[in-house]
């Protein structure tokens, strides 16, 4: 298998790289807007949201998770999830310096 190089990339690339994939998925982004209404920790009513299997939302669930763009915590024999504001914040910093250099461009094509 080929390498992904990723030492020759800053730390901030490496880390939005990571936030960008594990938002590469419509079911991740609809988990994340459906956590963001709900405003809580939310437990099993995820896949009654979703029109997807249990095992898949839960495959998903651990994506997020493990880009840090949500929190788990274990209460009984559930996990209940939240959205992880200061990953949120990192990635949408990092968008917004990206739309403002936008501005300063000239068109290229």
């Amino acid at each position: 298998m080929g390498s992904t190089k990723s030492e020759h990339f800053s730390t901030e690339q490496n880390e939005m790289a990571v936030l960008a994939k594990a938002m590469g998925h419509p079911a991740r982004i609809a988990i994340m807007e459906y956590l963001l209404s709900v405003n809580t920790c939310i437990c099993g009513d995820i896949v009654n949201e979703l029109p997807l299997a249990q095992a898949t939302v839960s495959q998903h669930l651990k994506e997020l998770k493990n880009a840090g763009l949500i929190q788990g915590t274990i209460e009984g024999n559930a996990i209940c999830y939240c959205i992880n504001e200061t990953t949120l914040e990192k990635f949408n910093n990092y968008l917004q310096q990206l739309n403002s250099k936008m501005g300063s461009r000239t068109s290229c094509c």
